[in-house]
């Protein structure tokens, strides 16, 4: 008799089921001096126990610093990333948040504005997570490519509020997400997605990021290419409680092109962005968010994919 396998266990954000329910009640509840005693202290906790992200945190910081991590350097890593997770589950509560754009982000929301459909991208750096609750305010159906998790009651509170806006696909379920995604890119939907973490894509190409050649992913340049839709990263900074500041990218136009002709400028406008990104890391390395193996070191001579 042939044993059926088990199914494929289901990411999870780090921490208990109660966790965001707790920090949400908590975060209402408590006087601010005192929560933020307990968040500083309940930090530490989490560098203690979660060897994994805090080992993947001290590689990461190692590179961008250039020195070995300490444990302090640790903790602010991991607090920092306490404080954005606080903000997209006050801005899921319906709390205030303001959110303002730089001028680098005309050319972007002329974009938004004129009705086109529009590729965005954007990476694990800062508020850029809370950036799926600011989508709506466009009214325009946008579809966010993420990671279903098993906890994540900030993805469900973003679908309660902007439903009529906010669309998912998710990036662990390829099967659906193929059909889905070309669906809504023929629909004339705008699509946004994560751009760094290589572990759900096929579509991978080396650019240089943080002094080596490393894979990432590029399935938003073959988007663009095949279905000639622009695209156009967007960061967002943290710069007190309640606010943010987004920085925006230049705009990928696909324009009339042989298919080689494009992917070289897709390429070389997607190494502009990968540049543009480090120069923040290095002014905040404690924004990067992906506790998770530094995007892996192309070998000398690695074919491109896709």
């Amino acid at each position: 008799m042939a044993l059926t396998p088990p199914p494929p266990r289901q990411p999870r954000n780090p921490g208990p089921e109660w966790g965001y329910r707790f920090l949400a009640t908590a975060d209402a509840w408590l006087p601010r001096r005192v929560f933020d005693l307990l968040l500083g202290a309940g930090t530490w906790v989490a560098v203690a126990i979660m060897p994994e992200p805090r080992r993947h945190s001290r590689a990461y910081l190692e590179v961008v610093l250039g020195r070995p991590a300490r444990w302090r350097d640790s903790w602010r890593h991991f607090f920092a990333f306490a404080q954005s997770l606080l903000a997209r589950l006050r801005a899921a509560g319906a709390r205030r948040h303001q959110c303002r754009s730089d001028a680098s982000c005309q050319p972007l929301l002329q974009l938004m504005a004129s009705g086109r459909p529009v590729l965005l991208g954007t990476f694990h750096f800062g508020d850029s997570d809370l950036l799926g609750f600011l989508l709506g305010d466009f009214q325009r159906r946008i579809h966010l490519v993420r990671l279903r998790v098993g906890n994540s009651s900030d993805t469900t509170r973003l679908a309660e509020r902007f439903g009529e806006w906010i669309r998912f696909i998710w990036s662990n379920e390829p099967a659906e997400m193929l059909f889905v995604l070309k669906a809504a890119i023929e629909a004339g939907d705008c699509v946004a997605m994560k751009c760094d973490r290589p572990d759900y894509s096929s579509k991978l190409e080396p650019f240089h990021f943080l002094g080596a050649q490393r894979l990432f992913p590029f399935t938003i340049y073959h988007l663009a290419l095949i279905f000639q839709q622009p695209v156009g990263f967007a960061l967002g900074f943290p710069v007190g409680p309640g606010e943010t500041v987004v920085a925006c990218s230049s705009i990928f136009e696909p324009g009339a092109c042989d298919r080689e002709t494009g992917l070289v400028r897709a390429r070389e406008h997607f190494q502009s962005v990968l540049h543009w990104l480090e120069a923040f890391l290095r002014r905040h390395p404690f924004l990067w968010f992906n506790f998770t193996p530094l995007n892996p070191v192309a070998l000398p001579g690695t074919a491109r994919h896709g």
